[in-house]
């Protein structure tokens, strides 16, 4: 029963500070600094409200600007090597410590602080006079210059092969503007953000040369480039001042030929690995007793191996008065030839012939006797 009204007093709570929060939300972010002027090599804290949750926030200090006019020239009138990033709190707040430095151009200076991230762009400015750099009076503003989109924004161009195998894709983003104003606009520095998915634009200032005077019109082609091996869903988006002038899709197809020679690397290596494997495993596995490749090669040795011819030299007999027969010749070898065959053997002669054939390792040798004499 006592947790119901803590309960209570948590959801009093929580109520009340829904109307705040909803307040500094619609008066935008603002943003403040710890003392309006310092020097170099010291440092300000920067605290902000009124941002989105959650988002990452850029801090610099940029020269040749005001809260009214904003930073003129771009980021090319900040210190870009001494920003500084942060993240907003859940409540959309923040606080982070900026190293003071000189901008590249001189004074009114202010900290500007963006978004980096996020469903949307948001930026605020607050008034910071660095010590000791000069001041300059801001250029004067004759009229207003009001840039509109005429027609509908094209990407040109198309996907080379290079672009297939991994190349950043190019486009030329061409788009018709008019000038509505009352002065002539020259030289406009538009923005080009390129988005991919639920990230915020990453914004790139290009300049155009030309002037547009007061009620006339003028093509604008700006260079459109993404990293290397992007793919899937972009948006290109057109910016010139604080206003979104045109935004176009584009679709960039996945680079194929890298996958492609993923898949050949992947099969051709473990081929060449093999075959060498194979190859060494060869060179120094043990040769058999046969010969030099082993049981293979010994097999073949001794088919290709001509019959030898084995002579023996005749048994002497027991008796010491027995004659002893002449010896065998190599014509008389053969053993289809007998004794009694041989031209000129005598009917009381004895004789006695060992023939022997070998017809290759491992063949036994055929021992012929013939014995014939008057007992």
């Amino acid at each position: 029963m006592r947790r119901i009204p803590a309960l209570i007093a948590v959801l009093a709570i929580a109520l009340l500070m829904v109307p705040t929060v909803t307040a500094a939300a619609a008066d935008g972010p603002t943003v403040k600094v710890s003392t309006s002027q310092a020097g170099t090599g010291g440092s300000i804290v920067v605290t902000g409200a009124g941002w989105q949750p959650k988002t990452l926030l850029m801090m610099l200090i940029c020269g040749r600007s005001t809260p009214a006019r904003g930073v003129i020239g771009g980021t090319n009138s900040c210190a870009n090597a001494d920003a500084r990033a942060v993240t907003t709190d859940t409540l959309g707040g923040f606080s982070k410590s900026l190293p003071v430095v000189e901008p590249p151009v001189p004074c009114p200076c202010v900290v500007h602080v963006a978004t980096v991230t996020g469903g949307s762009q948001a930026a605020a400015d607050a008034v910071f006079q660095v010590a000791g750099h000069p001041v300059e009076p801001l250029p004067e503003q004759v009229g207003t210059g009001r840039l509109s989109v005429l027609t509908d924004p094209r990407l040109d161009g198309s996907s080379g092969l290079l672009t297939w195998f991994g190349a950043p894709p190019t486009r030329t983003l061409a788009v018709t503007v008019g000038n509505l104003g009352t002065a002539a606009v020259k030289d406009p520095v538009f923005r080009i953000g390129t988005s991919h998915g639920v990230f915020a634009p990453q914004w790139e200032e290009q300049q155009w040369r030309g002037t547009i005077q007061p009620g006339g019109k003028a093509r604008v082609e700006v260079p459109v480039s993404l990293v290397s091996g992007a793919h899937g869903d972009y948006r290109v988006s057109l910016k010139y001042g604080d206003k979104v002038l045109a935004e176009q899709p584009w679709g960039v197809g996945r680079p194929w030929g890298v996958t492609l020679f993923w898949v050949l690397a992947g099969v051709v290596v473990p081929a060449a690995l093999f075959r060498v494997g194979m190859a060494v495993v060869d060179r120094v596995r043990p040769r058999g007793p046969g010969g030099a490749g082993g049981p293979v090669s010994a097999r073949r040795g001794r088919a290709l191996r001509m019959p030898e011819l084995t002579l023996r030299m005749p048994r002497v007999g027991a008796r010491e008065d027995r004659e002893q027969p002449a010896p065998a010749t190599a014509s008389t070898a053969l053993p289809w030839f007998t004794p009694e065959a041989t031209p000129g053997a005598g009917a009381g002669t004895g004789a006695v012939v060992d023939t022997g054939i070998d017809t290759g390792a491992g063949t036994a040798t055929t021992n012929t006797t013939k014995t014939k004499g008057n007992t």
